[in-house]
This record gives structure tokens, sequence and C-alpha cells, in this order.
């Protein structure tokens, strides 16, 4: 019976062919377009492939994907949340942030605690490298930020046009949020200085509030329980309800972030590719949107 539906193999075609030299050719060709026709879909099943392989490349590898544990300033809070994000999205990898003030960041990693970046004073990180408990090596300057006098927005403002103007004001205030200096906070460790050097140490102390960082020293002139309050500059966006008054420039000074890589991270690669981005264009656009100057 005939099949219909059944094409005829090159070798049946040919047995039709009478002349042995036209068989041998109709079998050359047939078995040309065989090896063509292998060849082609070779080719096509590895260029799916390598496209294959390429969609797995760019994607970021759970194994390869890390979670890195930072300490940063309380001030970072204004920072951290918007741009964590970006790294996340953009290096597969994890963050977990924490904040604290710079002395007690510094104490945490002396005792060893299981972090992978921590971000102090110029000082502090310096310390912590003797004490062999940051890489060598490191060191990467993130941003600094001035020092300001906190009102309660809608206060009258006092008048800080000199230092002598600045020491009238602090004498006269009924009451002023500082840093604990216990902490070791940029704002505490500024403002004993400031006071030693006006020469009211003593003058103020009675009325002055400890506060555990400047954010809280801001937050407490915002809630009005103090009338002045002597914090960093930046807390001024992160704390709603609060003026700001200019310290004289003879008076000014700077808290400057330093970020580093523990000694015990497991983390080193991640950690640098975190560090690398804080010192990015995108980040020093963001530090200096946030009342911070970037390095």
């Amino acid at each position: 019976m005939e099949n219909r539906g059944t094409e005829p193999s090159f070798e049946q075609t040919c047995r039709g062919t009478k002349e042995a030299a036209e068989r041998t050719a109709c079998k050359k060709r047939g078995s040309a377009l065989v090896r063509r026709s292998v060849v082609s879909t070779f080719a096509a099943l590895a260029s799916v492939a390598f496209s294959a392989l390429l969609l797995i490349a760019a994607k970021p590898s759970p194994a390869r994907a890390a979670e890195i544990h930072v300490l940063g300033p309380v001030s970072f809070r204004v920072l951290f949340p918007d741009l964590l994000p970006e790294f996340e999205k953009s290096s597969g990898h994890k963050v977990t942030a924490a904040y604290a003030p710079l002395g007690v960041i510094t104490e945490r990693v002396s005792k060893g605690e299981a972090v992978d970046v921590a971000i102090v004073s110029a000082k502090q990180n310096e310390e912590l490298q003797k004490e062999g408990r940051l890489l060598a090596g490191s060191r990467a300057e993130i941003a600094q930020v001035g020092f300001t006098v906190f009102v309660r927005k809608g206060a009258a403002k006092p008048d800080l046009s000199s230092a002598d103007a600045l020491k009238r004001a602090l004498l006269a205030a009924r009451s002023i949020a500082v840093g604990d200096p216990a902490r070791g906070g940029g704002a505490s460790v500024y403002t004993v200085d400031l006071l030693r050097r006006l020469g009211i140490s003593e003058e103020v102390k009675a009325k002055s509030r400890l506060e555990p960082s400047g954010t809280e020293v801001a937050e407490a002139v915002a809630k009005g329980e103090t009338e002045l309050g002597i914090g960093v500059a930046s807390d001024l966006r992160l704390v709603a309800g609060i003026e700001s008054v200019a310290l004289p420039a003879e008076v000014q000074n700077y808290s400057l972030y330093v970020a580093g890589i523990t000694a015990g991270s497991k983390q080193v690669d991640a950690a640098k590719a975190l560090i690398a981005y804080l010192t990015s264009p995108t980040v020093k656009q963001a530090l200096t949107a946030n009342g911070f100057e970037p390095r």
C-alpha cells in the first residue's frame, strides 16, 4: 500500500536513479544537506545556551550576595533609609544599618561586636586601627558637618554674631540641651570644648540638659523642653519644628565622619563596595542636600 504521508528519503530517491554515477552524486548532495542542517541546528542551540548563561551571570547570585552590617552616626538616619536600598538593588547585597553616637560605635567595635563597616570620627578611626579593630587601608572620609544652635520654630533667635554674643546668649538662656559627653558623640565633644573656650562651663552646667545624641538635642528643642540646643547642622533636616542660628566663624568646628572595615569582617569585598558607593557622586549629592559637606 502506498504511504502518501511520508516523504521519500535521500536513499530512496537515489535508488530510482539508473546510472551509478548519478546515484553517487545524488547521495553526496543528500549528505551535504544533512550536514548543513545539523550544523545549523547546533549553532542555534549554542546561541540559546550562551544567551542563557549571560542572563545568569548578569543576575547577582545568592551564593555571592553578602549581608553587610554597618554602624553609623545617628545623624545618618536622614540618609541611609533612601540610599542603602539603591546600593542593595545595584549590588545584590543586603545592608543592615544601626545608629549610635560616635563614642558608642567606637566602644562597640573596640569590644569586638560583629559589624562590617563602622563610621566614626577621624580620631576614633585612628584609635581603632591602632587597636587592630579596623583594617589598615580601609579608611575613607565620607562627609563633615558643622555645628549650630537650635531654637524652637517661631521663637526669637539670639544674636550669635560673635563669640562674645554667643557667650551672652548662652548665659541668658533658661535651659540648654547638649550632648552627653559620656557617650562621645560629635556634638557633645564639640560643646564641651566650646563652653571651656568661652569660659562658662560651670555657669551653664546647672541649666544644661544632657541628651544621648545630637539628634535628641534637636528633638528636645522641638518639643519645647529646652530653650536652646547645640547640635549638628544636618539635624535640621531630620527633626521638624526647629530652626537654626549659625555659630560665629571664630568658634565653628566640624565633625568628620570616616568609614572603616572591621578586622573581623567576613564580607570585606562587599564592605569595600559599600564604602565605594558612599563616596560616589550620587551619595555626595544626597549629603549636600541634607546639610553635610561631602569629602
